[in-house]
């Protein structure tokens, strides 16, 4: 069984037993839909790819609905700030998993893990590393992959490579798995252990800006707020 299959299984299992209920509520996900999604994602990789070019399809389970949950989650942002993270980090994750994927090599028998196993774990750190949210986490580690694999439609489509882009489809589905639940997992993991060192929820207000790449989203509203005081 594929690791995307375990790992998905392992998710559904543990939000039917509660134990992601609080992730799922600071995602403004409820326990069920959350569930209902997984089971989704996994019937939707059986189903026929739905074929955008003669080359390029785009699969219901590996893509479709993650990129579905990631535009719910997108809009569902608590402030602009935390938008505009959401799509620099994405397009972060998705520069290191393209790069990634023309550096490793092509042969699966030539790495010790399967190399789409690594391009989730590279857009999933990437996605977590920058990310300023749980929800940002999960768009970056969705999207990241979703526009590396989109990317390369593109650049196939310029230089006349006759390739095939499953998109979502096939090793793809893995990547996106494994990206987004490391993208979580390490923005929960994490933040509960920053929250708890720092005194519990109650000095919440007190934590810092979860990622690196909140740095380069924050410049710009910080030198507007200082103008704004400065005309008052």
């Amino acid at each position: 069984m594929p690791l995307s299959y375990i790992l998905l299984s392992i998710t559904a299992f543990a939000i039917l037993f509660g134990f992601a209920h609080r992730v799922l509520d600071r995602m403004k996900m409820t326990d069920m839909w959350a569930f209902l999604v997984i089971v989704g994602m996994i019937i939707g990789t059986f189903l026929p790819s739905l074929y955008v070019t003669k080359y390029v399809s785009v699969n219901i389970g590996g893509a479709v609905i993650p990129f579905a949950v990631s535009l719910y989650l997108f809009l569902k942002a608590e402030s602009t700030r935390e938008r505009v993270n959401a799509i620099v980090v994405s397009i972060l994750a998705g520069v290191a998993v393209y790069i990634a994927g023309r550096i490793l090599p092509a042969e699966p028998e030539a790495m010790i893990i399967e190399p789409n196993y690594v391009y989730g774990i590279v857009g999933g750190l990437i996605a977590y590393l920058f990310s300023r949210s749980r929800r940002s986490a999960f768009i970056a580690g969705v999207m990241g992959v979703i526009l590396a694999n989109v990317a390369q439609a593109i650049i196939n489509s310029i230089t006349g490579i006759k390739g095939a882009v499953p998109i979502g489809g096939a090793g793809f589905f893995d990547s996106v798995v494994v990206s987004m639940i490391i993208a979580v997992f390490l923005s929960e993991v994490i933040g509960e252990a920053r929250e708890k060192l720092q005194g519990g929820t109650s000095k919440k207000h007190l934590e810092p800006k979860e990622g690196m790449a909140s740095s380069l989203t924050d410049i710009t509203y910080e030198k507007g707020d200082e103008g704004e005081k400065d005309r008052e």
